[in-house]
């Protein structure tokens, strides 16, 4: 065989591999948090562009939603996330814990690796029939206040704490808001899994005279079903929710993602995914696109659990274990 002809196989071969891993595949796996679909289905094909355009490579982002904190236990219990993308740390520590997720976590993405915010807020009928304006409102006997399983749903878990937050600046002592959530959790005739489901509760079902949601999903649902069918109410004090992210890292490593996998969170703070985060009425992080869409977010006084709760730690043990405060107020334990 000539040299020129054993060349022409040789390049012929390259051409064949170079097409070959062109055409390759890389597929991610996102498992987040119940209201965060309508984000991730417009990020995710925001992100296969770019990544497309840099490495000239397919990429694809598979979703799963539900509570935050049952989506982790979902991970824990063998679904392999490429990322998790969460609505409350604890989630992502809990992986922490069995080795899934980098103990330093926070601190491998910017703003303590949490790209939005937002903040809970109530969503009422139309013209707010039941003038439910404050916290103080949504303890008023007969009321209905339809709010997700603080035990499974990061957002049933802010509104407690927000709740619980409200009730310690106004009565300044722990028993004081003990008394106050129990009131308003006895006037909620339903707990749902997850945002989503106590979204559909409330506006599919027909039930409740108020949905105590996130910023974002008050949001969508009235830009969705209609401005005439409800309002947003901000109250007085609200609590920050920031959302954490982390790549699963036995799993990355497993797949053979971990470059995709930091890419796709760390394309989470360029301006082209803050715009989209908020278009999606989240709160972005990026200095230029708040100043963008700050006629979307009112200025509401808000507090975190850090700074006024003892922390997510102190949080989880005396409101959220088995047998502590919620199951108490609730007669869940």
């Amino acid at each position: 065989m000539s040299f020129k002809t054993m060349a022409r196989i040789a390049l012929a071969v390259m051409g064949v591999w170079g097409a070959g891993h062109v055409l390759a595949e890389v597929k991610l796996l996102n498992v987040s948090y119940d209201v965060s679909r309508e984000l991730y289905k417009e990020i995710n094909p925001a992100f296969a562009e770019e990544w497309k355009r840099s490495k000239n490579q397919v990429v694809t982002i598979n979703q799963s939603h539900g509570g935050s904190s049952a989506q982790a236990q979902a991970v824990l219990a063998g679904l392999e996330a490429d990322v998790v993308t969460m609505n409350q740390p604890p989630d992502i520590d809990a992986l922490v814990s069995k080795k899934l997720v980098a103990s330093d976590w926070r601190t491998q993405f910017p703003h303590d690796a949490a790209p939005y915010t937002t903040i809970t807020v109530f969503l009422v009928r139309k013209g707010n029939p039941k003038k439910l304006n404050d916290w103080d409102d949504l303890t008023r006997p007969g009321l209905q206040v339809i709010v997700p399983n603080p035990k499974t749903s990061g957002n049933g878990r802010y509104t407690y704490l927000a709740a619980w937050g409200y009730a310690l600046e106004k009565t300044g002592s722990e028993q004081g808001a003990r008394d106050f959530v129990k009131k308003l959790f006895v006037n909620v005739p339903v707990l749902d899994g997850g945002g989503r489901g106590a979204t559909t509760t409330f506006t599919q079902r027909a039930i409740g005279d108020v949905l105590v949601t996130f910023e974002n999903e008050a949001r969508l649902i009235a830009s969705e079903l209609g401005t005439d069918q409800f309002d947003v109410v901000y109250p007085s004090l609200s609590i920050e929710a920031a959302a954490p992210i982390a790549i699963v890292d036995s799993v990355a490593k497993k797949h053979g993602t971990v470059e995709a996998a930091n890419a796709y969170l760390n394309f989470l703070y360029t301006p082209t995914a803050q715009d989209i985060i908020a278009h999606h009425h989240f709160r972005p992080r990026d200095p230029a696109t708040q100043k963008k869409y700050a006629s979307q977010y009112p200025v509401v006084k808000t507090f975190s659990v850090e700074e006024r709760l003892g922390g997510w730690d102190a949080v989880k043990k005396n409101h959220f274990a088995d047998g502590a405060l919620f199951d108490q107020i609730t007669g869940a334990h």
